[in-house]
């Protein structure tokens, strides 16, 4: 049986109030959207002590906390993948606000991207969000999608560069 979080949910676990996100998952609507942007909150937070490399870097054991936050949460709620679930998207996008750090629009390009994967889950997306399963699951589709995200905003912040106007 599914539920729908409130705020007893959040603070009744640790893991819960991880994997929504710090509060940011009990959006009543567009979550994942809402859970993004406090990534880029929590993005410009850490900014503040760290350097971009190492936010990037700090995803690493983040995703891990989210395989077990997700899993608890996903299992208390009778979803694995509930929509209220996140920290995958909070995690998965870290290391591209820190690779759009230079700009607001360079962010915000990120950001657009990266929820379109999310969103759209090309091939094998959701392949793996349909075989993976856990907690684990719940944060590898996200991570692919932020894969994806990269490669065009490299790629398009490359071409941008190299066809823009000449000293």
């Amino acid at each position: 049986m599914s539920r729908r979080p409130d705020a007893r949910f959040l603070v009744a676990h640790p893991a819960h109030f991880i994997a929504l996100g710090f509060g940011a998952g009990l959006a009543p609507r567009a979550p994942g959207t809402v859970g993004t942007l406090a990534s880029l909150g929590l993005y410009w937070l850490l900014a503040l002590a760290l350097p971009p490399l190492a936010i990037a870097f700090l995803a690493v054991p983040l995703f891990f906390v989210g395989v077990w936050a997700c899993g608890v949460a996903g299992r208390n709620l009778g979803v694995e993948d509930h929509g209220a679930l996140v920290w995958d998207e909070m995690v998965a996008f870290l290391p591209l606000a820190a690779l759009a750090s230079a700009s607001p629009w360079l962010q915000a390009f990120a950001f657009a991207l990266f929820r379109l994967f999310d969103i759209w889950k090309p091939f094998p997306i959701r392949h793996f969000e349909s075989r993976v399963k856990g907690g684990l699951g719940v944060m590898v589709d996200d991570l692919l999608a932020a894969c994806y995200a990269y490669l065009v905003f490299a790629v398009t912040v490359i071409a941008v560069h190299r066809l823009g106007p000449s000293p």
